[in-house]
């Protein structure tokens, strides 16, 4: 729960505080990633995906269906924008958000470290 929360939080501020994506834009890819995370919850879960250090989704096993994918075509536009917005890369802005991804993470998640290296947290 305190994942799914971390994770909308982040992108309603992230949303509301770029403003270089057009509004329908930005509400339109909200609403895809919002719809995503009860199913990328259960996908970290079961091992499936993990957190790469890059701020991206990884398929770690088996089939995610597609969901990887689509979230994080999401996540680079997200990335992208907050990038322009800052002045700072999307890389930049992605290996952060890792970070504030991997502290709220839920234990067995697995999480990628800045060296490559997997683990479960």
């Amino acid at each position: 729960m305190k994942t799914l929360f971390s994770r909308i939080l982040f992108v309603s501020v992230l949303l509301v505080t770029v403003s270089a994506v057009r509004a329908e834009d930005l509400g339109a890819v909200r609403g895809r990633m919002e719809q995503r995370v009860s199913k990328i919850d259960a996908l970290k879960t079961s091992g499936v995906l993990g957190e790469d250090n890059r701020g991206f989704l990884a398929v770690r096993s088996g089939s995610d269906g597609g969901v990887a994918a689509a979230e994080n075509a999401d996540r680079a536009t997200v990335y992208a924008t907050l990038a322009q917005k800052t002045g700072a890369t999307a890389d930049a802005v992605g290996k952060a958000r890792a970070r504030q991804i991997a502290a709220g993470s839920a234990a067995g998640v697995w999480l990628q470290r800045d060296n490559g290296e997997w683990y479960k947290k």
